[in-house]
């Protein structure tokens, strides 16, 4: 930045521009056409910007988009960034006091204006989260007057969602008033600030009546834009009846776990078939071994799936038997303790730079592969290898689920086949059957 523009510009503005110039390319430099990709095209990144930074974090994701960007991520959803509530506060982000503001502990309008713009210079649309569910106690709309936008009780009493959740008040959907001034405060984002969609807090208690409504107006407004809406829920109803176009593949997850804790491999197989038989053509199940919930509640992948090589493996066995992968900020450095997303947590984005390569690769592999990302799985049956092929015996992807020596059985279109490990891009013969090390995958391309 010359000195004109030091001496003009001051406080966040300047800080602002800086980043905006600093991570955006040069006009040298070839910048990637930005355009949303198509729903099943979706690698999504998720940040939490309380491991990035413990104030101005908004500037600190910007200077990481870069990475971000490299890793093949082409959507960043960023976690809730409004003014959290202090009434009954446990300091979640989810308890937002007002829709349309930025919390200064994240920065300012301009900081996530230009954190929106590098992504965009970067080819990434952005999502924003939503909390449509309920706000914090002492919100914009509680101060304002509107009592009667929220759940009371027979006493007249405003309530939680739930007991667990007492630093929140549940908002009234049989009030109209209310869900017109939901829809106008999402609009503002997508036409105001021009972020590409949302990720939607608690979806499945939200009314399907509602999300269709707010979704039609929101795809009206941004066109001939277009935005994807992700539904933090796994109803089939929120894709076939209110229009989102992605929800959680929870069920998978849950069923995964219970194969790295003994379960035959064969249980991520009909769990992967279930979960896509009810699906609309088009619609996808967001796939994860962690995220913010799971990091906080449960643990990472590194304490729930055997370290680094299960962690990994699991990964391969979530993404490739179907698409729509999630990196969560902090997985893709390995990172091992838990994050409480209440807090802020320091992470070394230089740590293990192997499993960012390996996680890089992974995707290069299903970006560059139709039938990786988007094809349906034949299933091998085995108790410990989980084992499939996509592209009419294309490709063959085997997972040891063990933390154990397995040897798995090969098919007669694959026994005796010359086959290129993609992970390495070596060229080996297959035998009658393929002996797996502890957690060892296998990505092979006839």
């Amino acid at each position: 930045m010359n000195s004109f523009f030091k001496c003009v510009l001051s406080g966040t503005a300047c800080a602002a521009l800086a980043v905006m110039l600093t991570a955006c390319p040069s006009p040298e430099q070839k910048a990637p056409t930005y355009e949303l990709p198509a729903t099943e095209d979706i690698v999504m990144y998720q940040v939490n910007p309380r491991v990035f930074a413990p104030e101005n974090s908004l500037r600190a994701v910007a200077e990481h988009v870069g990475e971000i960007a490299d890793l093949g991520c082409n959507v960043v959803w960023v976690m809730p960034i409004y003014p959290i509530g202090t009434v009954k506060s446990k300091n979640s982000p989810y308890s937002i006091s007002d829709y349309t503001a930025i919390a200064p502990e994240f920065g300012t309008i301009d900081d996530f204006k230009a954190l929106v713009d590098t992504c965009h210079a970067h080819g990434m649309s952005l999502i924003l989260d939503w909390v449509a569910n309920h706000t914090a106690w002492d919100s914009k709309w509680l101060n304002e007057g509107h009592k009667d936008w929220y759940t009371q009780d027979e006493k007249g009493e405003i309530v939680s969602p739930i007991p667990d959740w007492s630093d929140v008040a549940d908002l009234n959907y049989d009030n109209t008033d209310m869900r017109a001034a939901m829809r106008e405060a999402m609009l503002y984002w997508i036409n105001d600030i021009g972020i590409d969609g949302f990720r939607c807090d608690v979806a499945d208690e939200v009314p399907l009546d509602f999300w269709k409504g707010a979704i039609d107006s929101l795809r009206a407004a941004a066109a001939p834009r277009r935005i994807v809406m992700l539904a933090e829920g796994n109803h089939v109803e929120n894709l076939t009846v209110a229009g989102f176009d992605m929800n959680y593949a929870w069920d998978f997850m849950h069923d995964l776990r219970k194969v790295w804790a003994g379960e035959p491999a064969t249980l991520a197989l009909k769990s992967d078939s279930a979960e896509y038989a009810q699906l609309p053509a088009g619609k996808v199940k967001m796939r994860f071994t962690t995220n913010h919930d799971e990091s906080a509640a449960v643990g990472t992948p590194y304490g729930i799936f055997g370290g680094d090589r299960g962690a990994m493996a699991a990964y391969v066995a979530t993404v490739f038997l179907h698409g729509g992968p999630l990196i969560y900020g902090s997985q893709e450095v390995g990172y091992q303790e838990p994050i409480n997303f209440f807090n802020y947590v320091a992470v070394d984005w230089k740590a293990k730079p192997e499993i960012r390569a390996e996680y890089t690769k992974l995707i290069e592999l299903l970006k560059t592969n139709s039938p990786l990302m988007h094809g349906a799985p034949a299933g091998i049956p085995d108790d410990n290898v989980l084992a499939f092929t996509k592209g009419d015996n294309e490709f063959l992807v085997l997972v040891n689920v063990r933390d154990k020596e397995n040897t798995l059985a090969l098919p007669e279109p694959w026994a005796g086949k010359q086959v290129t490990d993609l992970m390495t891009g070596k060229n080996r013969e297959l035998l009658n059957a393929v002996t797996l090390q502890p957690y060892e995958y296998l990505i092979l391309k006839r």
